[in-house]
């Protein structure tokens, strides 16, 4: 049933499955671009990693899966629910992941997650893609706030998500389950008119 909205949404219907999703560059960092088919074995190593399996619960474990996820990614960009990029060096070795969820087009918000291979963590790798991603959905897309979401023992994605302008805003209790148990979460958050942080 569609319901009758006294205001206009933030974002028009058709505003992003209108155009293919878009490569994203800074001038100091990594390439966003769309997973590709050759991307599968560098996925699949992703799931495998301790500290990525640590904080994600939904794994992709055989070279089918990987492809129905990629596909699903692609869909999720047609209906606009979502955007998925690898996190890539030069648009080639994939270094990570990261994707806008949730995509509520009354509102303007959106969801944004990430994780990094080891060999691309504590070099600035997650925080450059998290600002470039920021930047285009903010400045381009239309978005007016995302939102960003961490077990509080994830003191790293915290550490990513600060000096990417993401304002801590509070703990959400018990909010999430991990291998270990539930978790409480901080919630971050920027908004379109937050200080930039431009890569």
């Amino acid at each position: 049933m569609t319901r009758a909205r006294s205001t206009q949404p933030a974002l028009a219907a058709g505003s992003l499955a209108g155009s293919p999703q878009p490569v994203l560059t800074s001038a100091a960092g990594p390439v966003l671009r769309p997973w590709v088919e050759d991307d599968v074995p560098a996925f699949l190593s992703a799931y495998r990693d301790e500290e990525i399996r640590r904080w994600h619960t939904r794994r992709a474990s055989t070279e089918a899966q990987a492809r129905e996820w990629f596909e699903a990614y692609r869909q999720d960009w047609l209906r606009e629910e979502g955007g998925h990029w690898a996190i890539t060096r030069d648009g080639d070795d994939v270094l990570g992941r990261i994707a806008l969820r949730g995509l509520d087009f009354d509102d303007g918000v959106a969801n944004v997650a990430y994780w990094v291979l080891p060999a691309a963590r504590r070099i600035g790798t997650a925080s450059t893609a998290l600002a470039t991603l920021t930047e285009w959905a903010l400045r381009e897309a239309g978005f007016e706030r995302l939102e960003l979401d961490h077990s509080t023992r994830n003191a790293a994605s915290c550490r990513v998500a600060t000096k990417s302008g993401y304002r801590w805003e509070g703990t959400k209790r018990s909010a999430a389950v991990h291998d270990d148990g539930r978790h409480d979460m901080h919630l971050h958050a920027r908004i379109r008119g937050d200080e930039p942080d431009i890569p």
